[in-house]
């Protein structure tokens, strides 16, 4: 495992300050090491253990990583080939109330292991994100119209599956995480599945300004049949994504800021038939997607009042957190 680990070159810590991860640990983090999600009932899912770990790394926090950690290996890592079951729901027998996976949240955690790894020298956590890249790469990649996608779980999207399958959702692309993926597990096509992915993305918005949740590629892309045409809370996370992976395109970035934004600077989630607000989002962890957008192409300084991180409920307050580590990291004039 040693040549996986210094393939991986660690992250600059601590690029979260300690005030800021211990306002995140008292707000979210259980003594078991569960993240809880406080917007969505209290449940826990693999999406917010890997983003708990990934902010652990980027806090330099092995301690608190590790109670994160075994609380997603213990309880989550229950399936058979690898993945974790994405959701645990407090007080239900067995508290796993959906075996099926997720992929972004099997690979926020498999990024956050090898981080983990490369940054505190432990080659039991490369060994596990290896094994995690691994069952990656073979169950959740797949080839669509000559490109690389990802699907969104192992079951239930695929054609077969649905009559308008396979169907995706692009904000599962954590587009930051593929060069790590390659180093793990190399026999998998992840520059194809980044390219996938962002010629997808380029594809939907030559027709619209922002893309769906949930895309069906069966044949022309277009919204999956089930579920609402519009951009969502999942959607709003891939301009960050596109920003921390640092290669975004940047005509891309500045259409999906500008259209996910109203005039007061809150964020849309948007009918997508008609490009109605549905709803306004003036949470900081929301704002600052845009306004880190804004600075990073074109010098508009962050807000004062976004520059500060907060506690309000769990997915904004993850967004937030990732966010200013990123600006902290690569772009501190931005919060100057």
């Amino acid at each position: 495992m040693a040549l996986i680990a210094s393939s991986i070159p660690a992250l600059a810590a601590p690029v979260i300050p300690p005030d800021a991860w211990a306002a995140y640990r008292q707000s979210f983090l259980g003594e078991d090491g569960r993240i809880v999600d406080t917007g969505n009932g209290n449940i826990s899912h693999s999406e917010g253990q890997g983003y708990g770990l990934l902010l652990a790394v980027l806090a330099d926090d092995a301690a608190n990583f590790d109670r994160i950690w075994s609380f997603t290996r213990t309880q989550l890592l229950v399936r058979d080939d690898g993945l974790a079951a994405w959701r645990w729901t407090p007080g239900q027998q067995p508290p796993v109330t959906d075996l099926n996976d997720a992929s972004d949240g099997d690979i926020l955690i498999a990024y956050a292991l090898a981080r983990g790894g490369a940054l505190w020298q432990r080659p039991d956590l490369t060994e596990a994100a290896a094994s995690l890249a691994d069952s990656i790469g073979s169950r959740l990649l797949f080839i669509n119209e000559d490109h690389t996608l990802l699907r969104p779980a192992v079951t239930g999207f695929d054609r077969g599956e649905r009559a308008d399958g396979p169907v995706v959702n692009l904000s599962y692309w954590v587009f930051e995480a593929f060069d790590d993926l390659a180093a793990l597990a190399p026999n998998y096509d992840w520059k194809g599945a980044v390219d996938g992915g962002k010629a997808l993305l380029a594809s939907v918005l030559s027709d619209s300004s922002l893309p769906p949740e949930w895309l069906s590629v069966a044949r022309i892309a277009r919204p999956a049949d089930g579920f609402p045409a519009e951009f969502g809370y999942n959607a709003l996370r891939i301009p960050l994504y596109l920003l921390r992976a640092g290669d975004g395109d940047e005509a891309i970035l500045r259409k999906m800021a500008s259209a996910m934004t109203d005039p007061n600077g809150a964020v849309r989630i948007v009918d997508l038939a008609t490009d109605t607000t549905r709803e306004a989002l003036t949470e900081p962890g929301y704002r600052i997607i845009p306004a880190a957008v804004a600075c990073v192409l074109d010098e508009v300084p962050v807000p004062p009042d976004l520059r500060t991180y907060t506690s309000t409920l769990y997915y904004p307050s993850t967004l937030h957190l990732l966010t200013l580590a990123h600006l902290t990291e690569v772009h501190p004039e931005c919060l100057r």
